[in-house]
């Protein structure tokens, strides 16, 4: 008799010799230029999004003293950005989760490239609401780059890394007050100053294209385990780890078990009370986050005539320079006294800071550096909790939902971030914005204290710390009964 054939597999097929899960095989690919390379594409990505808010605080007051509109219509158009951006989440984030995370974000890239490029070519304020709106929508889709990179990352490496994405916004951030001083105040040109913010997000689009391969956890959430296998290795071999080592010929990795991958999801037992409280955080963050980058640009406005510009340009560049303070300092704390922790310490640092800002401002009793000093402090620790919420986020939601409830939060928050410029418009004065920023960040402190710690777990596993085990399950159980027997011998 012939040898007997295996029922599993193919007579010239090896037989794998070892499964393993999604992260282990993102352990052994280990960190270096592959991950570099989706960094610096992820980062321009975040520094597109971080120049468009400051060219809108600068352009509409530069606008609004050409053209003559009202100071709603300038809270109006600055809102449109927000408004887009809540409705590009909540389109390309679960669509990131249906046809993979690359796809979107070339399309995201795409978008702000084009109708950024839009905005130079403006002839009347009003056609600035879609434009403003479309780049907007397109900005909705920025969580997903953000995604990918941590999808390649480890628990122990993720924290820290992920945090040097920041220095990307912070650099788009202090790139505008500098090409807004050349283009404005030496060529007297506010369409310069709008195409040139275009560069970070076409630098962002090739290299997109180019080098970010889609996210091997996507691809092993929809069963597609060779693509996932094959890419593992490539970034491997770019790491200059040998591919065929750490993912020996016959190697499969494990199946994951899928969940829904809509909003309705989000509401489950499972998630809901979690992604309620990161909502709220979301909301309350992003509300302070875009708000203090509007304030600072009203209170270093040194013009004391309504119908002429003057701006604080160093001013500006110092406290947007500030954030690179708060990721640094983020860096430091986040591993050392956890996430919670530190996004607690922003909240109320933030708070306090922008506080100070603005009643000394309203007042007029602080001079210049005292001010450039509040500003510096509010900037950072608005940076350090945007750091960490970001962090927190990608690591609470499992792979399944990461990208649409990432992009749900996103949403939420940038509802938040629409009503920022109502509140910084001229009619209010400063002691009350002030005010308003003390109270929400001091909610927002509050709440952010009762997340989970994610720091050292794996991606989506954090929901199970929140979950009672088994084993106290049992020992509740074996309480109440005995509990019930001693009422009963009584």
């Amino acid at each position: 008799m012939g040898a007997r054939k295996s029922k599993f597999y193919h007579p010239f097929s090896t037989p794998p010799t070892e499964v393993i899960d999604i992260d282990e095989a993102v352990i052994r690919i280990g960190i270096g230029k592959f991950q570099h390379t989706i960094l610096y594409a992820a980062g321009t990505c975040f520094m597109a999004d971080s120049v468009q808010v400051m060219l809108l605080s600068i352009l509409t007051r530069k606008l609004q003293n050409d053209w003559e509109f009202p100071d709603a219509v300038s809270s109006q158009i600055q809102s449109c950005l927000f408004a887009g951006a809540t409705v590009g989440t909540l389109i390309l984030g679960p669509l990131a989760d249906k046809i993979g995370r690359k796809p979107i974000l070339i399309a995201s890239a795409s978008i702000i490239s084009c109708f950024g490029f839009c905005t130079s070519l403006i002839t009347a304020y009003q056609m600035l609401f879609p434009i403003i709106f479309s780049i907007g929508f397109g900005i909705g889709g920025l969580t997903v780059p953000f995604d990918i990179l941590a999808e390649f990352l480890t628990a122990e490496t993720r924290g820290w890394y992920l945090l040097f994405i920041k220095y990307f916004w912070t650099l788009g951030s202090m790139m505008v007050p500098i090409v807004a001083y050349y283009t404005l105040e030496v060529y007297y040109s506010w369409r310069l100053f709008a195409g040139l913010c275009i560069i970070p997000c076409l630098f962002s689009l090739v290299c997109g294209t180019l080098y970010v391969p889609e996210s091997p956890r996507w691809l092993v959430s929809k069963g597609k385990k060779d693509e996932a296998l094959a890419i593992l290795r490539k970034a491997a071999e770019a790491n200059g780890i040998d591919p065929y080592k750490v993912f020996p010929i016959g190697i499969q990795l494990a199946d994951q078990e899928a969940e829904h991958a809509d909003f309705s999801e989000l509401f489950s037992p499972k998630w809901k009370s979690t992604v309620l409280r990161l909502g709220a955080i979301w909301t309350m963050y992003c509300f302070c986050f875009y708000g203090a980058i509007m304030v600072v640009t009203r209170i270093f406005d040194d013009s004391d005539d309504p119908d002429s510009l003057d701006f604080d340009y160093v001013a500006i560049f110092v406290s947007s320079a500030a954030e690179l303070l708060g990721t640094a300092l983020t860096i430091q704390l986040i591993d050392r006294i956890g996430r919670v922790k530190t996004l607690v310490g922003a909240f109320f640092s933030a708070g306090i800071s922008l506080f100070f800002l603005c009643i000394l401002t309203d007042a007029d009793i602080a001079p210049r550096a005292v001010l450039i000093a509040f500003a510096l402090l509010g900037r950072a620790a608005e940076m350090a909790s945007a750091c960490v919420v970001w962090i927190s986020t990608v690591e609470i939601l499992t792979t399944e939902i990461l990208s649409t409830g990432h992009s749900a939060l996103n949403a939420v928050a940038r509802i938040g971030a629409f009503f920022s410029p109502y509140l910084v418009v001229e009619s209010n004065p400063l002691w009350f914005v002030g005010l308003v920023f003390l109270i929400v960040n001091m909610v927002a402190a509050v709440t952010a204290s009762t997340l989970v710690e994610t720091q050292g777990m794996e991606m989506g596993k954090a929901v199970l710390a929140e979950e009672p085990s088994s084993q106290q399950v049992l020992v509740s159980n074996y309480k109440k009964m005995n509990s019930k027997d001693d009422v009963q011998h009584s």
